[in-house]
């Protein structure tokens, strides 16, 4: 990366520490302060970089050394640094969780850390366990964000226990917290007064003017090298995208990919009954929340009548976790409603409480290795064999099913495009007439 840029890997012990509230706050707080802001989030992920988006009012990338790669990250990270003042990449879950974790990440760039630190139910432990975090890896420690503060006397507390380490800022418990639900949080679209909601958390926000100031800046190393050009190996075709509150779990790497690879993406709305595009020589559904709108799926009569008879025709279809169970012929929304869906594969999609797939994975396809992650509460219960299966990393188990239905790629599985654009171009009918 190029100098200039503060550039901060925000984490914690655990998950459920306040790491999206505080990026979120913070990246709002500096925008507002007039400083340019670019946000990452660290690890598989969608909802936390839509919110973290509406803080930062920018995109928010994906950085993954395994997933994405450390190419790609490093080309990320110094287009970021060229363009902002200030950096932030959210961790995922605990600092040295995952293979590879976020501390891997922060040793690889460079990176300082900042841990946000539930301290509700603690005072002088919050020493302890940050002091753990910086000595196990080790990494290069930036300071802590206390969150759930009671007051300016338990953060005197906590500040006393760091012994040296900077406690850079406070966030009190907050009256509205982001709201959640099975997947995480709840999509910026669906919260009302969100733009509020940021604004209060930043305003809750309590920064130490003075320990920021002596922060020293990001110097990770220098190596902005150009990426090679993608193949054109969908140059002339039109990638139809199915995009809503049903469909909304894109990267937007993934989308650039398309592009680069040649592609021209055209939206639809299944929510809003609209068809199929007739200019589309491919389509691409995204996972989603299709179970929170299955009624609304089930009335869009035309849309399932394009999409059945885009199949029938043989347009190449790559259905991901939600966009495969809306293309299901039952959906089992675990509410008591079990509801038709566009039924190009055989069996019903149902919901439960607990988790069924989680965790890296990747398919080894013929054109290579297409990595990615599984994160679903339902399952799918099919006559169908599977073409394959993804294998879990690094454990190497096999994992989700990969079904193949005339035209049709489905899965489970959620793809990271660049880590094998080749298998994906292959999906979309790449080498077809368009």
């Amino acid at each position: 990366m190029t100098a200039g840029a503060l550039t901060l890997l925000v984490s914690a012990i655990a998950s459920g520490q306040g790491k999206t509230s505080v990026t979120a706050a913070l990246a709002r707080r500096l925008r507002r302060d007039g400083r340019r802001v670019r946000v990452f989030k660290t690890g598989p992920d969608f909802i936390d970089p839509a919110m973290l988006e509406r803080a930062s009012a920018a995109p928010v990338q994906t950085l993954d050394l395994w997933m994405v790669g450390a190419a790609r990250c490093r080309a990320l990270l110094a287009a970021a640094a060229r363009e902002a003042d200030v950096v932030l990449i959210e961790g995922v879950m605990g600092l040295y969780d995952g293979e590879p974790s976020s501390a891997d990440l922060a040793r690889a760039f460079g990176l300082p850390v900042l841990v946000v630190l539930d301290a509700a139910a603690m005072a002088q432990t919050a020493g302890a366990l940050v002091q753990g975090l910086r000595d196990y890896g080790p990494v290069a420690l930036a300071g802590v964000v206390a969150n759930r503060i009671a007051g300016p006397g338990h953060g005197a507390m906590v500040a006393r226990s760091l012994r040296g380490i900077p406690l850079l800022g406070t966030l009190p418990a907050q009256a509205e917290a982001l709201p959640e639900r099975h997947l995480g949080l709840v999509l910026p679209a669906e919260v009302p007064g969100l733009e509020r909601k940021l604004d209060a958390l930043a305003d809750s926000l309590s920064l130490d003017a003075a320990a920021w100031k002596t922060l020293a800046r990001a110097q990770p190393e220098a190596d902005d090298a150009a990426e090679a050009p993608l193949p054109p190996l969908l140059r002339g075709r039109v990638v139809a995208v199915a995009r809503d509150a049903a469909f909304a779990f894109l990267y937007p790497d993934n989308l650039a990919c398309l592009q680069e690879l040649g592609a021209r993406l055209a939206w639809f709305s299944p929510l809003a009954d609209e068809p199929v595009p007739e200019a589309a020589d491919a389509v691409y559904l995204p996972g989603g929340y299709p179970e929170l709108h299955a009624a609304t799926l089930a009335g869009a009569g035309r849309w399932r009548a394009s999409v059945r008879a885009a199949h029938a025709r043989g347009l190449p279809l790559l259905a991901e976790c939600g966009g495969m169970m809306a293309l299901a012929e039952r959906l089992d929304d675990g509410a008591g409603g079990v509801w038709p869906m566009a039924g190009l594969l055989a069996g019903t999609v149902r919901m439960q409480p607990r988790l069924a797939g989680l965790g890296p994975q990747s398919w080894l396809t013929p054109q290579g290795e297409l990595r990615g992650h599984a994160f679903h509460h339902s399952v799918f219960e099919t006559p169908l064999q599977p073409l394959a299966r993804t294998r879990r990393h690094p454990l190497g188990s096999e994992a989700e099913a990969i079904y193949r239905a005339g035209s049709l790629t489905a899965s489970y599985f959620h793809a990271w495009f660049r880590s094998c654009p080749a298998a994906v171009a292959a999906a979309l009918g790449a080498g077809a007439a368009p």
